[in-house]
């Protein structure tokens, strides 16, 4: 097995609540500089940065899991990724028909701006990508893996829009691939308090909203090669595949 640093939850330009430094460009640059190898593309409700992303990724030898973050309608945050682009279009009129739309105020929350790899701004959108969905956590569970694609509940014991803010604890009944926690918690410590969840493999990603931050929190992959159903495997510790937090 090879061993490959990931950072699966950087948001681009588009999330309202991310800097504007956060250009596709700049993004993979700032992957390189930290060696890290897997990214994940995880905007607030929307996947339409992620094809640019991952074309400019591929020349720069960097594999890019294209996704989302979605708000479920108890708020809680859901990242979901999905191997092809017809899956990762599906997922995105799935979350246009739920999301429950309110215009947006950019000057109070942020720009919502598609751009190219030149960074010219292709489209803004309207509406508030920071909503939530008219579907709760089981049904966006549903819709995900009816693509066959990924579902990891994002920083699940963060104090906001997690599992644990949200609800109080972590239902263990949920069909995760795996478990994100927040980026500055410690493993030994969390599984020391929680151990009912040790079923659930985690991981820790940045939660990136500004350069900078890219790949100070990762995780480890070791996989035979770098590709989806490797990383998919990895998240369910199958055939000597795994994942470290160090």
């Amino acid at each position: 097995m090879q061993r490959y640093r990931a950072d699966l939850h950087i948001h681009t330009l588009l999330s309202p609540c991310a800097s504007i430094e956060m250009n596709p460009m700049a993004i993979i640059k700032s992957a390189l500089e930290k060696k890290i190898k897997i990214i994940g593309i995880t905007d607030h409700n929307s996947t339409y940065q992620c094809a640019t992303v991952k074309k400019i990724a591929e020349d720069f030898g960097i594999f890019v899991m294209c996704g989302v973050e979605i708000t479920s309608k108890e708020q809680i945050h859901l990242l979901a990724f999905f191997e092809d682009n017809d899956k990762l279009n599906q997922i995105q009129e799935y979350i246009e028909k739920k999301i429950v739309k309110v215009r947006n105020n950019s000057d109070k929350n942020g720009y919502q701006a598609i751009v190219d790899e030149n960074n010219n701004i292709i489209k803004e959108i309207d509406y508030y990508l920071g909503s939530y969905l008219d579907a709760d956590i089981n049904e966006v569970e549903e819709a995900v893996h009816k693509l066959s694609g990924i579902f990891i509940p994002a920083h699940i014991d963060r104090g906001k829009y997690s599992l644990m803010s949200q609800l109080g604890y972590v239902p263990d009944d949920i069909k995760a691939d795996a478990m994100e926690i927040f980026n500055r918690t410690s493993l030994n410590r969390f599984m020391k308090e929680n151990s009912y969840l040790v079923h659930y493999n985690f991981i820790r990603n940045s939660d990136s909203h500004y350069l900078d931050s890219i790949g100070e929190y990762y995780t480890d992959f070791f996989i035979e090669k770098v590709n989806f159903k490797e990383i998919r495997l990895a998240l369910k510790n199958v055939d000597g595949r795994m994942t470290l937090i160090e």
